[in-house]
């Protein structure tokens, strides 16, 4: 009994060691395979053969969600969701029955999570009418909240003559979202445009000049002639543009300011101001590397040497910059950043911002270029009487979903 129980004394501490040394051993094989995994390794086949090694993540996003997402033609899930490739390029496709597919080539790069956002637009638009007695040279805010419009004196409008206010802002329920006039009187030659902060519209009603704000009625025999003040109200509204698009270019890093500052024109920020829309005045370079590359940029082509006319988007937090469109293009952009809207002669099209997956949303009659964004990002506004010379424009919505 002695000698047993001291081999079993001996024996203990030994047979903790091993739980201990095993127990560490199997922790730290199972956190090295997690270490790896989270680093895009995966076991893969090549040429019949089991091998490991690095692996990139596409994370593949859509609005709306539930659409396929084709890798190379090959079905592998569905968007909002994760998959696994070997470095390389891909020809990548999202798909959903109703809307229209978005394609792009993305290059996948090892233990880097690369992301696509595809806003799919219905292969059917449908139009709604917003208006029904006419609408005459509609212009909208500098944010597209608003919409001004005439309704011009014919027929059963008399009673309704004058300038109107429509907003595209989505209101609570029970709120009134009806358009409603600001000023009577046939207004249908008149030409107005909105202060910076779209709370005023200058009225110019045969050289005459008033100044309306946009959240009363005023009737045309209490408007006041403003003509001598004109040129001070146009100089303070520039000033408030000018200031505020200053504010937005300061933090860039200093030589894209300094190209911004002397080469472009028709500077417009992305309404999340991550990108910037512009057109460039002469050559220019955008040199490279002013800020560190982020894992998982875009891997589209880009184009750094600038050529005037031509029209680019900038990625600030990318360092990328982007042809879009000619100088004869009307680009806007649209409520989420990504994408833009291009009205076009007898139709309509949007892109992604980085000038890839063009598509026609919209083919037919319309007031070229009366297409524009509203905030709400599954609408357009447009104006059209849909080819027919003897009736009226009217505008319409465009819903993209």
């Amino acid at each position: 009994m002695t000698c047993v129980g001291s081999i079993i004394h001996l024996t203990m501490p030994r047979l903790r060691v091993f739980v201990l040394l095993s127990t560490m051993t199997i922790v730290g094989i199972i956190g090295v395979i997690a270490i790896l995994y989270a680093r895009g390794f995966r076991l893969r086949t090549d040429e019949q053969k089991l091998t490991i090694g690095p692996t990139g993540l596409l994370v593949a996003n859509s609005d709306p969600t539930g659409a396929q997402v084709f890798v190379d033609d090959e079905l592998k899930t569905a968007t909002d969701n994760s998959i696994s490739l070997t470095p390389g390029a891909y020809v990548v496709s999202i798909k959903k029955d109703g809307f229209l597919a978005w394609n792009k080539t993305i290059t996948i790069e090892k233990e880097t999570v690369t992301q696509v956002d595809a806003f799919l637009v219905s292969a059917a638009p449908s139009l709604t009418a917003l208006t029904f007695s006419g609408a005459v040279n509609p212009v909208a805010s500098e944010d597209f909240s608003k919409i001004a419009y005439v309704v011009p004196p014919s027929g059963d409008n008399i009673e309704r003559a004058g300038l109107w206010i429509m907003e595209t802002v989505n209101l609570p329920l029970g709120f009134n979202r009806d358009p409603r006039r600001i000023t009577d009187g046939d207004l249908t030659n008149a030409t107005f445009e909105f202060s910076p902060d779209a709370r005023e519209i200058l009225l110019n009603v045969s050289n005459t000049i008033f100044l309306l704000n946009v959240s009363e009625f005023t009737p045309q025999a209490s408007r006041v002639n403003v003509a001598l003040q004109v040129e001070n109200i146009k100089r303070e509204w520039q000033e408030i543009r000018e200031t505020r698009l200053a504010a937005k270019i300061a933090p860039l890093p200093d030589k894209i300011e300094e190209v911004f500052a002397n080469g472009v024109e028709n500077i417009l920020f992305s309404p999340d101001e991550n990108r910037i829309l512009y057109q460039a005045k002469t050559e220019a370079t955008i040199p490279e590397g002013l800020i560190t590359e982020l894992p998982g940029s875009s891997t589209q082509q880009q184009e750094r040497e600038l050529s005037p006319g031509k029209k680019y988007i900038y990625d600030i937090r990318e360092d990328r910059n982007f042809a879009i469109a000619n100088s004869e293009e009307v680009v806007y952009w649209i409520s989420n950043s990504l994408n833009l809207v291009i009205p076009e002669e007898g139709k309509i099209s949007i892109i992604d911002y980085d000038g890839t997956n063009r598509k026609t949303v919209f083919s037919g009659s319309y007031v070229y270029p009366i297409a524009y964004p509203a905030t709400n990002v599954n609408r357009l506004l447009l104006l059209t009487n849909f080819g027919a010379s003897d009736s009226v424009t009217n505008l319409y919505w465009l819903s993209l979903k």
